[in-house]
């Protein structure tokens, strides 16, 4: 830790979760109203509906390349109060819209507005953190951040349900409102103006040459392009699975956030298990696992077994699928950031926006094969999480002795 935070602990988790459930919420509290954003916009074509979410974080990965660098010039918390307003003005936009284009335009605007919070706060963390207690801490951020998706489908569903699925972008605001003002109103700005740096495109390519040189910096980015693809897949497809698929729609908000709430119990395990094992050990195990849970639920859709049989695969599956996104991404991140603490917003805008917009490449076409069965996503995340799992071995760190 390289400067002393005015905070209690608890109370910097807290706002660093809420702010990074920003794009969370934006996603998940989304999920419930898909079949009737399809009837009303694409009733021709329901899959495309799916882009409601990818459209999403594609915005988002491109507004990291922008939010890094100017977080990095001009503070953390600037930057995050600018996001924040671009966020607000295309919820209205997204509110009014009356075309699934204009929907998925405003939905990409929204996206460059939210990743000015989910950058800002890893920058600040890493401000303040290095190396496996980076890796740590995020774990508890992002057991914070993990409540969200357990709470946003079925928030949703009732805004959804009470004053029709264009509310929901009221929600968005409000909620983008609460956590950015909580944090301007507590949170110190932690980048000094000594480490500011300028804007330049000399200064932008060292940097980004300099990420890149890294070896551990460059696979963690390829691996994390690979394990947001998998959770990309899962978060664009299951809603039309559990409806279509096994008749689930009615109460998937439920299905969907007791999913989220057993997942949640990942940033627990990390958090206690990382100084012991080491990141990337933690890392190889979940993708291992990964593959077979892949291929068990490949050969499980393949039979066509009972119905509670099938459903219940599937359920565990997601689960595990999420269950290793919190085992992996914050170790995944601090990997990244360990030797990047003098170009925090840089590294962490370059790292994002490549895994995110890797990622929507690799889940969007996944996700629109949608054929009534969970096989297509099946296939997808097992080839992905033996991508994964191979760079994985490739990563060596000389300063972790456990790894």
């Amino acid at each position: 830790m390289n400067q002393q935070n005015r905070l209690s602990q608890g109370e910097f988790i807290a706002i660093m979760g809420m702010v990074m459930a920003v794009v969370a919420f934006s996603i998940d509290a989304m999920l419930p109203g898909l079949p009737e954003i399809a009837a009303e916009l694409t009733p021709d074509a329901p899959n495309r509906a799916q882009f409601m979410v990818t459209s999403f974080i594609l915005g988002m990965g491109l507004g990291t390349l922008i939010v890094g660098p100017a977080s990095d010039s001009y503070g953390r918390k600037p930057v995050l109060l600018a996001g924040a307003i671009v966020y607000i003005i295309a919820s209205a936009f997204a509110w009014r819209a009356d075309s699934l284009n204009a929907m998925l335009a405003a939905r990409v605007v929204m996206g460059i507005g939210a990743s000015a919070p989910r950058v800002v706060a890893l920058a600040i963390v890493r401000d303040l953190y290095a190396g496996p207690l980076m890796a740590r801490m995020m774990s508890f951020i992002i057991l914070v951040f993990s409540l969200i998706p357990a709470l946003a489908p079925s928030l949703g569903h009732m805004i959804m349900e009470a004053f029709g699925w264009r509310s929901i972008f009221v929600g968005f605001a409000l909620f983008m409102v609460f956590s950015g003002t909580w944090l301007m109103m507590r949170q110190p700005e932690t980048l000094r103006s000594s480490a500011r740096r300028p804007i330049s495109l000399r200064a932008m390519g060292a940097a980004a040459a300099e990420i890149f040189g890294h070896h551990t910096a460059r696979l963690s980015i390829l691996v994390q392009s690979l394990t947001m693809g998998m959770l990309f897949t899962v978060l664009s497809a299951t809603q039309q699975i559990f409806d279509v698929t096994f008749g689930q729609g009615d109460v998937f908000h439920l299905w969907f956030g007791g999913i989220a709430v057993v997942a949640a119990s990942s940033s627990i395990l990390n958090a206690q298990i990382v100084m012991r094992f080491g990141m990337r050990a933690i890392i190889k195990v979940m993708y291992a696992a990964q593959v077979f849970l892949s291929l068990g639920l490949i050969m499980i859709t393949a039979l066509d077994l009972p119905y509670a049989i099938s459903f219940g695969a599937f359920v565990f599956w997601v689960t595990c699928n999420f269950f290793q996104a919190g085992m992996t991404l914050g170790n995944l991140n601090a990997l990244a950031m360990e030797e990047m603490g003098h170009i925090a917003g840089f590294a962490a805008s370059i790292i994002m926006s490549i895994s995110t917009v890797g990622a929507v490449l690799l889940a969007a076409p996944i996700a629109i094969l949608f054929d009534g069965t969970a096989m297509p996503m099946a296939i997808g995340v097992m080839l992905m999480a033996a991508a994964a799992f191979a760079l994985t071995t490739m990563i060596r760190r000389p300063s972790d002795a456990n790894d």
